[in-house]
């Protein structure tokens, strides 16, 4: 499937900034919350900020093509200094503030030859501890700093000072740095999660991003004047491409989370921002959504049995009407619409009115969104939009949009991008048929940082090997079944990926929190589990319960047939604590990391395969 990429002019992302600065000049682009109200900042002034943020790094010895890093929470500031950066001619190195390990931080910077670091002062004392670990680092630079600071720091109203003055005397020779700056050039070395190995530097240029951002709103139309509301962390690739440079593109407003002392205060303060706010757009990953739908249902339980009664009878109504989306009230289903449309007035538009009252939909990225999720979402009239991308895309390939979308699907392929799926013999494979997602255009990545191995390995001839599976449709949709390395395999050498069945055990059991289902060349499937411990069951009864939960899927069950029974549990093994990202087994972009899982548990499974293993009242489930 070909689409013609054509020749393009210079464009970076300064570019593409000052082209909305000149048309966008008095909107609206920043809110962030001071002293107890949003604020606006304009575009125009916030050029001026990132001209005179970059000129402080310039007059701090920052030079064109040097490695700068962003580790801090969603703030203004965070946009301000990536500009900054870019300004000054460097290259930013965005960091995730859910890096808690030393280590990962440490191998992050010194990897990237990092030599400036921009930090919230939250996230301070995580470089403080490892400072001595980086001897190319030259400077941190704390946002807004209210505690004293140490030697080698300088504060954020410092580099602005310093930036005036520099400005006053090399105005012509800075603004050149950044008009300067080629497609070619880097923009952000963007480390992956690491959800099969160490984590590797993605390098994508001022030419991918700007790619992504054209290629992206050939799917979806974002007005000017807008309102995203940012939750997740700004580093991410996608926040970066979904959640500001396309903002910036349309002359739309980009408001970030009201950041507290803690991130168990962030996240309380996200209802009450969404309120104050009243967000048209929220990006999302299924972990928030999941929290987001828990939330809702809870304030309806409050509201007592008959409520509650009413509200599942209302989802039904709104889930047989909307069928997979497309093709809502086909045939028969328009006599539902009158009872529909009478639950969205009295119910579900009070539920929006919980989400500020002016969301019009959400965009899902990262890991496979659960499609009963999606139907609910559809149902409360706040449709979540599944989409597709990974970092070495910069990240978006495909979504749905509110014009053309499948529930169930990763959407339509953002243009121009070429696609192939192809098999393990590098066969390209007709419609219909899974393989691997291979993609080639302006916003395949130029390579991994200082690894060329891997690079060779991912790209070939232009292609970028995604290590996905999927399939398109003839309609023009992708469906992505998930990833090749987490591929269940049979011992007879039939694969299946897991994703879907994990995905629909976890949101059809009340019991069952987190599974990674596990099959190498075995005669059977098993299963790692976290039980929901506060179900108040142990012993045989918790482990029954989660066996009735997966005999559901099995001949009988009231979910039979769905998939495959060979790739159902035989047997299964409970955890002895959740997966998180405290022990690593769950990566910073809520992805479960399958090699850690299974390096955890090696002792487990290799029980599993014993006669005693296959037991669910085994040794290890009795604890």
């Amino acid at each position: 499937m070909k689409n013609e990429v054509s020749k393009v002019q210079k464009r970076s992302l300064l570019d593409l900034f000052e082209e909305s600065v000149a048309k966008f000049s008095e909107n609206t682009f920043l809110l962030e919350k001071k002293d107890g109200e949003f604020r606006p900042t304009s575009y125009s002034k916030t050029r001026l900020l990132a001209q005179q943020f970059g000129a402080g790094l310039c007059s701090l010895g920052l030079k064109k093509g040097e490695n700068a890093s962003i580790l801090a929470d969603g703030c203004n500031l965070w946009i301000i200094g990536e500009l900054a950066i870019f300004y000054a001619g460097g290259i930013n190195v965005p960091l995730s503030v859910k890096l808690e390990e030393s280590s990962d931080l440490a191998f992050r910077l010194i990897h990237a030859d990092v030599v400036l670091v921009l930090v919230s002062e939250r996230q301070l004392p995580k470089i403080r501890s490892i400072k001595d670990k980086l001897p190319l680092l030259r400077q941190i630079i704390v946002f807004e700093p209210t505690m004293p600071l140490e030697e080698g720091e300088l504060s954020s109203a410092e580099v602005f000072k310093v930036g005036k003055e520099y400005l006053e005397n090399n105005y012509s020779e800075f603004i050149e740095i950044g008009r300067n700056i080629q497609n070619e050039d880097i923009a952000t070395i963007t480390y992956t999660s690491g959800t099969t190995a160490d984590p590797k530097g993605v390098v994508l240029t001022h030419r991918n991003y700007t790619a992504n951002v054209e290629q992206s709103l050939t799917c979806m139309t974002i007005p000017e004047g807008y309102k995203n509301f940012i939750i997740l962390p700004l580093d991410h690739c996608f926040a970066h491409v979904v959640g500001f440079y396309i903002m910036i593109a349309r002359g739309a407003i980009v408001a970030t989370v009201q950041q507290g002392r803690s991130a168990i205060e962030t996240l309380k303060n996200i209802p009450l921002n969404i309120q104050e706010v009243k967000p048209n757009l929220i990006l999302s990953v299924p972990a928030l959504a999941k929290s987001f739908k828990k939330n809702i249902e809870n304030s309806v339980k409050i509201k007592g049995k008959l409520t509650w009664t009413i509200y599942q009878f209302a989802l039904k109504i709104a889930y047989a009407y909307n069928a997979d989306g497309w093709n809502r009230g086909d045939g028969w289903k328009i006599i539902l619409y009158p009872i529909k449309a009478l639950f969205d007035k009295i119910l579900f538009s009070k539920v929006r009115l919980a989400m500020g009252g002016e969301l019009d939909f959400f965009v899902g990225g990262g890991a496979l969104l659960d499609k009963e999720l999606q139907k609910f979402y559809y149902a409360i009239g706040i449709p979540m939009f599944q989409g597709y991308g990974l970092s070495e895309a910069t990240p978006v390939i495909s979504t749905n949009t509110p014009d053309k979308h499948r529930l169930g699907s990763s959407g339509i392929l953002v243009k121009p991008l070429d696609i192939k799926i192809i098999d393990n013999e590098g066969n390209e494979l007709p419609l219909g048929l899974s393989g691997e997602i291979v993609v080639k255009g302006e916003n395949v990545m130029a390579g991994y940082w200082k690894n060329p191995k891997a690079t060779e390995e991912t790209i070939r001839d232009g292609w970028l090997f995604t290590g996905d599976m999927g399939y398109m449709t003839k309609e023009g949709f992708l469906y992505v079944k998930g990833r090749f390395k987490s591929l269940l395999i049979g011992s007879d050498g039939e694969k299946y990926a897991p994703e879907e069945i994990e995905e629909m055990l976890v949101s059809k059991s009340y019991i069952i929190q987190q599974i990674m289902l596990y099959n190498n060349q075995s005669p059977y499937t098993i299963a790692i589990i976290t039980p929901d411990k506060s179900s108040g069951l142990e012993g045989k009864e918790l482990i029954k319960a989660v066996w009735d939960e997966i005999a559901k899927f099995k001949s009988k069950g009231v979910y039979a047939g769905i998939f495959p029974e060979r790739w159902l549990p035989s047997t299964f093994i409970l955890t002895t604590e959740p997966f998180s990202e405290q022990n690593r087994m769950i990566n910073s972009t809520m992805k479960m990391v399958r090699g850690k899982v299974e390096e955890r548990y090696r002792e487990e499974i290799k029980f599993a395969y014993t006669p005693e293993g296959k037991d669910i009242y085994n040794k290890y489930n009795m604890l």
